[in-house]
């Protein structure tokens, strides 16, 4: 069943919902315990000079129901792309076509950046998402393995290589 939302660029004011959405899809993910980052952050990283992200909220009766989150990136073959680290619908909202809407602004906004190519991760276990993102035009790629270092995987490796901070 359909229903009325809106889409629209996320504010400062918008950051304590923001939050509250990336918490939860870290508690879907697994990772409850894993986000690390406050409203400060989110606020500071997206709304400086030079923002970190950009943002957008879907609203549904003056309720943040769900959002968008990406940041540009650089490939050497492609020229200018966007990365989607976030996509998340409030789960009693989901197959409304908020995530469609949140997924098509991102790809426009991507566009008008110039992006050439848009990249996200998925978990291999969420069907549910890779079948959204399947049916509207992603390809998933089972090729290329996530690698990642954590601010203490960093440090390790700096003292280890007598890099420093």
């Amino acid at each position: 069943m359909k229903m009325n939302f809106e889409i629209r660029d996320a504010t400062k004011d918008d950051m304590n919902d923001v939050l509250s959405l990336i918490k939860e899809l870290a508690k879907f993910e697994k990772e409850p315990d894993a986000v690390e980052i406050s409203v400060e952050d989110l606020v500071d990283h997206g709304f400086s000079s030079d923002p970190l992200f950009i943002c957008h909220v879907a609203v549904h009766e003056n309720k943040t129901v769900g959002m968008s989150l990406g940041y540009k990136r650089y490939s050497t073959w492609k020229g200018p792309t966007m990365h989607l680290e976030d996509l998340i619908v409030s789960k009693k909202y989901r197959k409304k076509g908020i995530g469609k809407a949140l997924l098509s602004n991102f790809i426009k906004v991507a566009n008008s950046l110039g992006a050439k190519r848009i990249e996200w991760a998925v978990l291999n276990w969420n069907t549910d998402a890779i079948s959204f993102y399947e049916f509207n035009g992603a390809k998933v790629s089972n090729e290329w393995y996530i690698t990642q270092m954590n601010e203490s995987a960093i440090q390790n490796f700096l003292k280890k290589h007598n890099g420093s901070k």
